[in-house]
């Protein structure tokens, strides 16, 4: 599946939930998402926890 039809089911799922639900809906699914997201980068193995908790120092290397 392309990244332009994942943004484009995003997007609307987004609007939906916005337009039925409120904007609190809204930010509900806009968090739930970044989170899977999030999720997805690790178990793909694009993303390592270190790399968030690196010192600064370490990552000018």
């Amino acid at each position: 599946m392309s990244m332009a039809v994942v943004g484009m089911i995003a997007g609307m799922t987004l609007g939906f939930a916005g337009y039925f639900g409120g904007f609190g809906a809204f930010l509900l699914v806009a968090a739930l998402g970044a989170v899977g997201f999030v999720a997805g980068r690790f178990l793909e193995g694009d993303w390592e926890l270190g790399d968030f908790f690196r010192h600064r120092d370490e990552r000018r290397r």
